[in-house]
């Protein structure tokens, strides 16, 4: 892999080096808050608490701050500065939502504050609240024309809406004015990152370092340009620099787990995996906090005869990725062990059909104070669970090189027989093979669509002869399915009487229903291919997932698609509308394997 010129990126896209620039609680900041607090005449009742209240800020003591600024507004119900430095408090605390309410208080009273309306927009950029976060951005750039800080703050809104052109309009001009401040080319950069451009990208990348060598995001999204590039030692360098020089324990780990992907798309498994760990730190980026109080298995250690919990951690298609493993703890735990398991609720049927020696059951996650909190209702007793791992944890004892993935070609997962059937007999009168079709994630954001091979280049594909293609899509895809009836004169089948995206039990036997599924890596096609389901993935080059090998080592029967240079995906269409002819041709599962 490590001679192809473009490959996928790393699983982790940093929300920090990416971010609007700032701090509110940064020395300068509250520099500045203390000089306007020294120049307010009508604060004066509530002044030595307010003072008090930027010194706890200053020294980290939220909590403290928090007190000193009700004390401060108690004195004086009117001034904006209690509330400012009260969102601050409660921002760095995590409670996002009391900091939001605090912010729009000291807006109220300070309407024309443009540095209270770029510290809330930034709070709002990391909620995803992107037009509020654009309208109090164009607030500051207003009182701060073509000022680095308001012009870069701005781009990376418009960047997130995926408005790149919009982006560049208000970089240019503040780039002219202070061709000398690295934090506008390093978020250029970051544009012509989402926009594909991934060698511009990196040039700009190289620029923030020229002007400033310790630029620690810069030199991570360089790694992140390089790695997609296809320099994947340099990538790995550059990434092991940007940690050891990052100083913020969730920025590093973020790092880490960006460093993880690099490794194990390079199949380097046991480092991958001890890097992967980043994603479990509680100073990772928005963690998820399981509210389990039982010891947390470590790989290797001795589970036989022990009742194992385990629990889902990332989205529902990884849940199916890392029941890969699940014979192997089976094996573990012996004859006397038992193996309990939290995922997502869709999932439970198809996972206790597959599995019936494990007691199946659903996670369930909530936000408090901000916090993304995981609980297991299903467990009533804890004290019957003798140690708990979060689901992927495993992959550290049973997935170390690439022999350990069994070959199944039947897959791990078993589809309801019955229902199999009846989806057969639904398309028992249509011709040729049955194909179904997923292209898209219902996650797409500016990062991630350039992943995506786009459906209206698919017409080589639908209009391959002799196929009957059946919808597998999740989420309203009516205008694709329009589109492809207009644009390449082709019929893609609506299966009915199923939600796609809710009953996953009955999406795994409609996709056992077909000859072969197709497209990107979502949870349809991961479910399709645990079952044993021919599956033709489309990608970019060097997926973490692929473990630096050309195929799928999670699940026997995938096939690979990979565009040779990121973003050129006319060739990989070609070859796969090349490789269907011959598929449809000699109609047998068996023709799918290639």
């Amino acid at each position: 892999m490590g001679a192809q010129t473009d490959r996928a990126p790393p699983l982790a896209r940093d929300p920090k080096a990416l971010a609007p620039a700032g701090d509110s609680a940064s020395k300068e900041a509250l520099k500045r808050l203390r000089k306007e607090l020294a120049d307010a005449r009508a604060v004066q009742a509530a002044l030595p608490h307010l003072n008090g209240a930027l010194a706890a800020v200053s020294a980290g003591q939220f909590e403290r701050a928090l007190k000193l600024c009700a004390k401060a507004l108690k004195a004086d119900p009117s001034n904006f500065f209690g509330h400012h430095i009260a969102a601050i408090a409660h921002e760095k605390l995590g409670d996002w939502a009391a900091s939001i309410d605090s912010y729009e208080r000291a807006l109220a009273l300070n309407p024309d504050s443009p540095e209270i309306a770029n510290d809330l927009g930034r709070l709002a950029f990391r909620m995803q609240m992107l037009p509020q976060a654009e309208a109090l951005f164009r607030i500051h750039l207003a009182a701060r024309p073509y000022a680095p800080e308001s012009s870069n703050n701005l781009a990376c809104v418009l960047r997130e809406q995926m408005r790149y052109s919009d982006a560049i309009d208000v970089l240019k001009p503040a780039i002219q004015a202070a061709p000398d401040r690295p934090l506008l080319w390093n978020t250029l950069g970051t544009v012509m990152a989402d926009l594909g451009e991934t060698e511009q990208a990196a040039i700009f990348y190289t620029e923030t370092l020229r002007l400033d060598p310790k630029h620690v995001k810069a030199r991570y999204n360089r790694s992140n340009a390089l790695f997609t590039m296809g320099d994947t030692e340099t990538a790995i360098a550059d990434c092991r620099m940007a940690m050891n020089a990052c100083t913020a324990p969730d920025e590093k780990e973020t790092m880490r787990l960006a460093l993880a992907t690099m490794l194990l798309a390079s199949g380097d498994l046991p480092q991958g995996w001890e890097a992967y760990e980043a994603r479990l730190s509680p100073d990772f980026h928005d963690p998820i906090h399981f509210l389990i109080n039982r010891p947390q298995w470590t790989p290797f250690e001795d589970i036989d005869g022990k009742h194992l919990l385990l629990v889902g951690e990332q989205g529902l298609g990884d849940e199916v990725l890392f029941a890969n493993m699940l014979d192997d703890l089976f094996a573990a735990l012996g004859p006397g062990g038992r193996l309990s398991i939290a995922v997502d609720r869709r999932l439970v049927p198809l996972l206790q059909r597959s599995f019936p020696r494990a007691n199946l059951g659903v996670h369930n996650t909530f936000k408090r104070h901000g916090r993304n909190i995981r609980s297991v209702p299903m467990i009533t007793d804890w004290a019957d669970v003798d140690c708990w791992a979060p689901m992927g944890q495993p992959l550290r004892q049973f997935r170390l090189k690439l022999e350990d993935f069994p070959e199944r070609p039947e897959g791990f997962l078993k589809a309801d027989p019955e229902r199999v059937a009846y989806w057969r007999e639904q398309f028992a009168d249509h011709p040729g093979p049955r194909i179904g079709l997923v292209w898209t994630s219902m996650l797409i954001n500016s990062a991630r669509k350039k992943y995506f091979s786009p459906f209206d280049r698919w017409g080589p594909i639908l209009q391959t002869p002799g196929a009957t293609f059946v919808n597998l899509q999740y989420g309203d895809c009516t205008a694709d399915i329009e589109m492809a009836r207009r644009e390449f004169g082709v019929e893609i089948i609506q299966p009915q009487g199923i939600d796609l995206k809710m009953d996953l039990d009955d999406v795994a036997a409609l996709s056992c229903a077909m000859d072969l599924v197709m497209g990107p890596a979502n949870a349809t096609s991961n479910i399709a291919a645990a079952c044993g389901v021919p599956t033709w993935l489309i990608s970019t080059p060097g997926a973490w997932t692929q473990l630096g090998t050309e195929r799928y080592p999670w699940y026997t029967g995938v096939r690979m698609f990979s565009a040779k240079t990121f973003g050129d995906w006319d060739p990989v269409i070609a070859e796969i509308a090349e490789a269907m002819g011959e598929f449809v041709g000699q109609g047998t599962r068996s023709a799918a394997a290639g």
